[in-house]
């Protein structure tokens, strides 16, 4: 870390930047507060009695259920791919990933298309069988808790199987290969060497799944689970009371703060030496044949059956048949919507995180450090508690502004910052910039401190020695981080629902408004454009080397958690 004798004004004016945006992304949670514990009179005892119980008690349910089944699968899949060669092992190593490019609501109401009494897997039964109604047969509710967890697991595994896969990966080879020299069988060494060493990793992957699980709204709405999540949306929208939601809103936010405190303490008790030397080399893999190599393949390719090619190939057919509206205004205004929202939020969080990484790099002390780390909390922060914290502050500026203006000049502003989508751009910068801050961090830490001090002695300063230094070492970091963002914005459907502008459709919510509706086909295509550029970072990341893939995706993990 470099560090200057004395700071400049130059220096001084970076550290005080960074400080003022880890005040913007704090605003949010203050402004809960704030409102959650102002007087309100019996409500907060209503919602104790009423609201809160149930959808505490669902909310756990779910996210046990989800905790348990990504752990499994993403753990299984990763020392599957790591540990065995087989035929296919090359192609499920990226494959096991591209369900991440498809979001949680997406998935959820393609499979109600697909399993719902009406759907195909029914209907067929009923032919097969002859019967005629619901009554004269047994099939799962799709539309349950129990479909949630289904549905929420079959997206969410990938978080923990590229946790697992960098732990395995990193883990010394030479350890592993004197376990076998002692006797140690596939399952040892599994359960007793390599799986206690990457428990932190783990740890990691089921806490990124469960913040997910718990910001999660479209899919819960249309399977009826009625979550904390949902409760949110439900209190402020349906019931007209903001500071309910916001008090439903504070108690997720303290079981978001509970979760990464235990997660960070799983990950303190668990300090192994995996392995640093710089001689370290690949594991020696079991090399699968016949019944075990096709047993393992099959394995492995559920989770993608599961998780993006039944939903992808349903999307595929029912978007087919709306082609005619491709290129009608209607759907090329909803995509120019999200893609310059997602576009400007995620130019915006990487400028942000240059300059919190920036200023770091130039003073790492007291409240600086401090600041940049609160600054990258929003990751956290589920998407309909931030929204709440957003709206209030702004419209309280919205309101004053509109006053003076109508007072001083007669003129009407209306909400000029909530009616103009800056709100929506406000919420994804503040819940996307530990993805972008994770790799621009990274990408300064490879850059010598000796540049600095060489162009420090040419005569640059801090700025000029970013711009003219920093920056054109750093533009794959900057490009891949700026990627990962535009996607995270485009997919994000909790704070887009509650903070767009009226008559403002983004493809996020044109999805969660058709399938609310049961109008499948019409939310097929938007749905199928959203899956098409998730599937940009996935391709982009498979093309890397394992080594170069496992740093990249360990740094959003890291950055998150």
């Amino acid at each position: 870390m470099l560090r200057t004798p004395s700071l400049t004004l130059i220096d001084r004016l970076w550290q005080i930047a960074a400080i003022a945006i880890a005040g913007l992304v704090l605003l949010p949670i203050a402004a809960i507060v704030w409102i959650a514990l102002s007087p309100t009179g019996d409500l907060w005892g209503q919602l104790l009695r009423t609201v809160l119980p149930s959808s505490l008690q669902t909310t756990l349910s779910l996210m046990v259920g989800v905790g348990v089944i990504t752990a499994a699968v993403g753990v299984g899949t990763a020392w599957i791919v790591t540990m065995c060669e087989f035929p296919g092992r090359r192609i499920l190593d990226w494959a096991l990933l591209v369900p991440l490019a498809v979001p949680t609501y997406i998935v959820a109401f393609a499979y109600i298309e697909i399993l719902d009494y009406t759907g195909p897997v029914q209907s067929l039964i009923r032919s097969i069988f002859g019967f005629k109604t619901s009554r004269e047969y047994w099939f799962p509710e799709i539309r349950s808790l129990g479909g949630a967890v289904f549905v929420m697991s079959a997206v969410l595994y990938p978080y923990v199987y590229l946790t697992a896969r960098a732990s395995f990966l990193i883990q010394s080879a030479s350890m592993l290969d004197v376990s076998r020299t002692l006797g140690a069988s596939p399952y040892g060494l599994f359960f007793r060497i390599a799986l206690p060493l990457a428990r932190p990793a783990i740890a990691i992957g089921v806490s990124l799944a469960l913040m997910e699980c718990l910001n999660d709204i479209g899919a819960v709405t249309f399977f009826g689970v009625r979550t904390l999540t949902f409760s949110v949306y439900d209190v402020w929208l349906n019931r007209s009371s903001l500071s309910g939601a916001a008090q439903l809103a504070l108690a997720m936010l303290l079981m978001v703060l509970l979760l990464i405190w235990l997660e960070r303490l799983g990950r303190n008790r668990q300090r192994f030496d995996a392995g640093s030397s710089s001689k370290q080399r690949a594991p020696t893999r079991f090399s699968l044949k016949g019944f075990k190599a096709g047993l393992v393949l099959l394995v492995c390719f559920l989770p993608i059956l599961f998780g993006f090619v039944i939903p992808g190939l349903l999307l595929a057919d029912r978007a087919s048949r709306r082609l005619d509206t491709l290129l009608t205004p209607g759907f090329l205004e909803t995509v120019w919507n999200s893609f310059s929202l997602a576009a400007i939020a995620s130019f915006l969080t990487v400028v942000i995180s240059v300059a919190l990484a920036y200023a770091l790099r130039i003073n790492n002390k007291g409240p600086l450090k401090a600041a940049v780390r609160l600054a990258s909390v929003g990751y956290a922060i589920p998407g309909t508690v931030l929204a709440i914290g957003i709206l209030i502050p702004l419209a309280t500026f919205d309101n004053a502004l509109d006053a003076w203006m109508r007072e001083t000049f007669g003129i009407k502003t209306g909400l000029l910052l909530l009616g103009s989508g800056t709100g929506l751009v406000y919420a994804y910068v503040v819940r996307f910039l530990a993805v972008s801050y994770g790799q621009v961090e990274s990408g300064f830490g490879r850059i010598t401190p000796h540049l600095d001090m060489a162009a420090r002695t040419l005569g640059r300063n801090t700025g000029q020695t970013l711009t003219q230094v920093h920056i054109p070492l750093l533009k794959p970091i900057l490009l891949s981080a700026a990627l990962l963002s535009f996607v995270d914005c485009m997919k994000e459907l909790p704070a887009t629902i509650l903070l767009r502008p009226f008559n403002f459709e983004t493809l996020a919510t044109t999805v969660f408004e058709a399938a609310s509706r049961e109008a499948f086909e019409e939310a097929a295509l938007p749905s199928l454009a959203i899956v098409l550029v998730g599937l940009i970072p996935v391709i982009y990341l498979a093309r890397s080397s394992a080594a170069s893939f496992r740093t990249k995706m360990s740094q959003r993990t890291q950055a998150a958690a």
